[in-house]
């Protein structure tokens, strides 16, 4: 029994609509409406669900394709089975394509009929759920779009404030660690802003060399922050106005791994750690602390090497308190290009020495 499914027989023959009536409603259980004409049917249709349509073909009123039409307007998922008089080869042609789920002849075998409309009411069913959880999907993709969006908008705000606490954040170490490296630099009158001008120098032949704008800033910080080992350093030593013993050497040797040992505390500043650690470096692996040689050391330490030793020269030191002239201390690195220096770095620097001499 299907008390709560409804099927609607359209047929101009009330005889037979009622007989259609009486046996769907007695033996199936369905609630069973009857309409005579197309545009009546068509308004029974309109008012409530109809699970089911039975219709005559060939109505007075109305061709099978416009009711057709009229009935799919209102429910696109109807199914619709058609009562023929006599099926013939014509009328199969006429009605091909319109979508019809089955048909019924004269005369009517009640036993067909009952199943094929229990198979068209249970395909509506499935077609009207089909529907809704379709559209309830729908509905559901439309608010996760939208919630989506908003999360979006979220993790790149949260992106964006992240960003800025961390370069904040970086400022910070960069600001503390410089200016902690310009104290070490102040304990010795003679090296007061030596890493100012050992970067100045660094910068103008890394651009010289054409290196990425991120790289060269990573030159720059490595520069400021190359000496911060010499905490490790008596003053006694670093001021000493005569040449250092080799145990005093030994212990000069230290500072670019102490410094090292600092910086990698701070993984904000991964790229300029091994820079500060390779500076005294020397091309031909007679340099400190590793002995490295060659391409074995970063282009960064290479060019930072230079620069630190071209501003040792043309500054005063404890040990020298005469300046080389910038000849001489150009004459100097031509003669060390390849043991001590870098050639290729050496190239690009002597491209650039007389800007960088104002004086």
């Amino acid at each position: 029994m299907h008390p709560d499914r409804t099927i609607l027989v359209i047929n101009d023959d009330i005889v037979i609509a009622r007989y259609l009536q009486k046996e769907l409603s007695a033996r199936g259980g369905y609630q069973v409406l009857c309409a005579s004409t197309g545009q009546e049917g068509f308004a029974f249709f309109s008012k409530g669900r109809v699970d089911v349509a039975i219709v005559r073909l060939g109505l007075p009123d109305m061709n099978t394709a416009g009711i057709f039409r009229l009935l799919r307007s209102v429910d696109q998922d109807c199914v619709i089975i058609g009562f023929i008089d006599e099926l013939s080869p014509h009328t199969v042609e006429d009605i091909s394509g319109l979508g019809f789920y089955e048909f019924v002849t004269k005369p009517i075998d009640l036993e067909k009929l009952f199943f094929v409309v229990k198979k068209a009411a249970e395909l509506h069913a499935l077609l009207l759920g089909h529907r809704k959880l379709t559209g309830g999907l729908q509905e559901q993709n439309g608010f996760l779009q939208k919630q989506n969006v908003l999360l979006a908008r979220r993790v790149e705000d949260s992106t964006k404030n992240l960003c800025r606490l961390y370069e904040d954040l970086r400022s910070t170490y960069m600001r503390t660690i410089k200016a902690f490296a310009q104290t070490i630099d102040a304990r010795d009158h003679y090296t007061h802003s030596h890493s100012q001008n050992v970067a100045y120098y660094a910068v103008e032949i890394a651009e010289q060399m054409h290196l990425l704008p991120k790289d060269i800033e990573t030159i720059r910080e490595a520069c400021e922050l190359h000496d911060l080992g010499k905490i490790g350093v008596q003053d006694c030593i670093l001021t000493k106005p005569a040449a250092l013993t080799p145990e005093e050497w030994v212990e000069v040797k230290r500072h670019p791994q102490i410094a090292a040992q600092i910086l990698e505390s701070l993984p904000l500043l991964s790229g300029v750690v091994d820079m500060v650690k390779q500076h005294h470096e020397r091309y031909d692996g007679l340099g400190y602390p590793a002995g490295l040689a060659g391409q074995d050391i970063l282009l960064g330490a290479r060019i930072i090497h230079l620069a630190d030793a071209y501003e040792a020269m043309r500054t005063p030191r404890s040990y020298r308190q005469q300046p080389f002239l910038k000849d001489a201390a150009v004459n100097e690195i031509r003669k060390n290009t390849g043991t001590q220096f870098d050639p290729q770095v050496v190239d690009e620097f002597l491209k650039i020495v007389d800007k960088l001499e104002k004086t």
